[in-house]
């Protein structure tokens, strides 16, 4: 999907966005309220920017959304974004000692809760970060005053224990005084402690269901001014349930996967969390699930692929729907790991609302990829045929288009959408031979001749309608390889990536302007997205041979049959880069092989 066509499908929802460049590269990371808004200010024409901002817009080629419930899940995603991926154009890269954290002392015989902003590996309890910094502030000053726990330091403490008398907090009531033997038991004591960690550990509606109970029975006895306490309480606790699900403090790894289905069309998320902070996410796609869906077999065949190629394995994996053989999955995972690995449905809390924030994901990325295959194709299609001027509804409509940078590794790609469904099967790729440099004109030519020119030999019968991404340039010299094999009636259009305008062939000076809210409209984007992905998918495999061949042949001795039996026994150019020259020797000889081991040896220390 082209980068204008995402800005006018983005979601009017909190989140964050992520600019990349050319290369896929992250450039830039940022929060919003409002992403759609957010997002399409920075491409707006009369906005005034400054030189860092237009050097940005200039760079940025692709944008990635991930959305939230609110804001401040936003600006802790962003955080956890911005240190993983260090991207070049957010030159203040937060660290989460800026922010405030809770630190409950249960290690210690009488706790106490203060903030703290550095996480320090001892037996105390972390919970944070907290946006705003005052909310940290405002969640001690309550805790102390409703359940009492100690706020002195331990210095103190032992200096009042010593006296045998409290200090002014217990007798204004902000201090169970647990420094004065008789003033307060232990149990006593750890009980408040409990109702605090209940509280900072995200148990908030039974805590505020309790406490709500104790302002009405308060308000009723006329202790208004404890009533009060009670309110405000409240109102830190119900607002606790939205801090914390885009950040923990815990060193667990996990993965949370959710997922959404129409028909047999279905997108998966997957938000992966490494030492408690969400730092990336994934999309997958199906086109074709048929028969009748089981999502416990679905997703337990997605968790064995997808980590039978994983290098890592987290410690936990949060799924919104338990999985067929979850105890031999479990048992794979842990053996993989090292170490113990659970599958875990969370029914409530925390984990529940990131499972929940996946599949709403999960749900967006489903919408802009399958938007307007719709039960109503039949009728779009008749209403195509009759704007473009069509003999009939174009049942069969075939797709192409280019893929290159500066001129080198030129590809092209057919797909297919039949009766307004993706036929993967008939998808054809093109590896382009005859033209030389950066010339997508030439190159649109050459793979329409000798895609219908075989057609033709074959007696097979022709698309409906030939679309090509583009504009009157790709459009002409579509037409004139049409033409050179006699195919001048055949239907053909383009579809301008800039301005989402329709040439049609024979009415090139007549170029068709639809809503951008057209389903004919959003049917073309679809097939021309799907050939542009297609494109630079096969593009980016054959860069990644031409490199794997280049490192090869650059060793003196190995040629093309070497080549091809060294990557035929290992697999691939990593496994081949960590052999061991007793490993090479079977397949190229002992000389050879300390060749290529001292080769890979000298470029790893480079």
């Amino acid at each position: 999907m082209e980068l204008k066509e995402k800005l006018d499908t983005l979601p009017s929802r909190p989140g964050c966005y992520l600019f990349k460049d050319a290369a896929g590269h992250i450039i830039y990371v940022g929060k919003a309220k409002n992403l759609r808004h957010r997002v399409r200010q920075y491409f707006h024409s009369s906005r005034a920017r400054d030189i860092k901002t237009l050097e940005l817009v200039a760079a940025v080629a692709d944008v990635d959304t991930i959305i939230t419930d609110n804001e401040i899940e936003a600006l802790i995603l962003e955080s956890n974004l911005i240190k993983r991926h260090q991207p070049r154009f957010n030159v203040l890269l937060k660290d989460d000692k800026q922010y405030p954290h809770l630190k409950l002392t249960i290690g210690d015989p009488y706790p106490r809760l203060y903030k703290v902003r550095r996480i320090q590996k001892d037996e105390a309890l972390y919970f944070g970060p907290y946006l705003p910094a005052s909310l940290a502030d405002r969640i001690c000053e309550l805790v102390n005053r409703e359940f009492q726990l100690r706020p002195c330091s331990d210095d103190v403490f032992r200096t009042y224990r010593r006296r045998g008398r409290p200090c002014l907090q217990f007798q204004i009531k902000r201090c169970l005084g647990p420094c004065v033997p008789g003033l307060c038991s232990e149990e006593q004591y750890q009980e408040a402690v409990q109702d605090v960690r209940k509280l900072l550990e995200g148990k908030n509606r039974d805590l505020a269901d309790d406490l709500r109970r104790r302002m009405e029975q308060a308000a009723a006895e006329l202790r208004f001014e404890a009533a009060a306490r009670y309110r405000d309480l409240i109102g830190v606790v119900e607002h606790l349930g939205d801090v914390q699900k885009m950040a923990s403090v815990t060193d667990s790894d996990v993965d949370t996967f959710g997922y959404y289905r129409d028909g047999p069309k279905l997108a998966l998320y997957l938000f992966t969390m490494r030492e408690g902070r969400v730092i990336g996410k994934r999309e997958f796609f199906w086109e074709d699930i048929r028969g009748d869906f089981d999502p416990r077999t679905f997703l337990s065949e997605i968790l064995v692929q997808y980590y039978s190629g994983a290098a890592f394995v987290p410690a936990e994996v949060h799924l919104p729907v338990d999985v067929a053989d979850r105890p031999l999955i479990e048992r794979w995972l842990t053996e993989k790991r090292g170490r113990r690995v659970r599958l875990k449905v969370p029914r409530r809390g925390r984990q529940r609302d990131l499972v929940d924030l996946a599949i709403q994901n999960a749900k967006l990325a489903f919408e802009q990829r399958f938007r307007v295959l719709a039960p109503d194709r039949q009728e779009i299609l008749q209403e195509l045929a009759r704007l473009l001027r069509l003999p009939g509804p174009p049942r069969r409509i075939e797709a192409f288009d280019i893929s290159n940078i500066q001129g080198t590794d030129a590809v092209a790609s057919l797909v297919v959408c039949e009766d307004g469904v993706m036929k993967k099967r008939d998808y054809r790729r093109y590896a382009i031979k005859t033209v030389r440099g950066p010339d997508d004109y030439a190159s649109m030519r050459e793979v329409i001749s000798r895609c219908y020119a075989r057609r033709l030999r074959e007696q097979k019968p022709l698309p409906d309608l030939i679309l090509v991404d583009g504009g009157k340039g790709q459009l002409s010299a579509a037409a004139a390889a049409l033409d050179e094999l006699g195919l001048v009636t055949q239907p053909l259009a383009a579809l301008a990536k800039r301005e989402e305008v329709i040439y049609v062939r024979g009415r090139e000076d007549e170029p068709i302007r639809l809503d951008r809210h057209s389903p004919i409209l959003h049917l073309i984007q679809v097939i021309r997205d799907e050939a542009h992905r297609f494109a630079i998918t096969y593009h980016r495999l054959r860069r990644k041979k031409r490199h794997l061949t280049s490192e090869l042949l650059a060793i003196p001795g190995i040629g093309e049959r070497r080549k091809t039996r060294l990557l035929r026994n290992f697999g691939s150019l990593e496994r081949i880069k960590r052999a061991s020259v007793a490993e090479l020797t079977p397949f190229v000889g002992e000389e050879l092989a300390r060749r290529i081991h001292a080769y890979f040896s000298g470029r790893e220390r480079q």
